[in-house]
């Protein structure tokens, strides 16, 4: 009997929810070579500065970090080198649609590997926030906490 794979990689732009609001997820999987991999199920990957453009019929992420493979060779991959992003047509288009609106951007917001050992992006097509919508992010999050607090008492 096959055992389950563990799906325990999790990264996540956590400034993307602070900077941003999300309006549509998507979920993609990633071209990526056999270095990649296996640091990404090391967990040494990061989705800081990382966005995506649209290019010809695809979607591309650039600038996410992924880790150089310790134990790779003269194979070894790029840390930072674009990555394809696999969607369907109907997604894509949905999202090139709402890129050509103007004001929008897609952005990265988290990293898995799903339980069948693949590794996918969760993208958010996204509209930037203003200083006082992020004001009040921080207001709502710590009267949130108050709240939590008072009633863990």
């Amino acid at each position: 009997m096959k055992e389950k794979m563990q799906a325990n990689v999790l990264i996540k732009n956590k400034r993307a929810t602070f900077d941003y609001e999300l309006l549509d997820t998507f979920v993609a999987g990633l071209v990526l070579t056999g270095t990649e991999i296996k640091s990404l199920r090391l967990g040494k990957a990061s989705l800081v500065d990382t966005y995506c453009i649209a290019q010809g019929d695809g979607l591309w992420v650039k600038n996410m970090h992924i880790a150089e493979y310790f134990y790779g060779t003269y194979n070894n991959h790029d840390a930072r080198r674009d990555r394809k992003l696999l969607l369907n047509k109907k997604e894509i288009k949905k999202i090139n649609a709402a890129l050509r609106n103007g004001g929008f951007t897609v952005v990265p917001t988290r990293l898995f590997i799903n339980e069948r050992g693949l590794a996918k992006l969760v993208v958010a097509v996204a509209k930037g926030k203003k200083e006082y919508d992020k004001r009040n992010s921080i207001r709502d999050r710590d009267d949130k906490r108050d709240i939590d607090r008072a009633f863990k008492k």
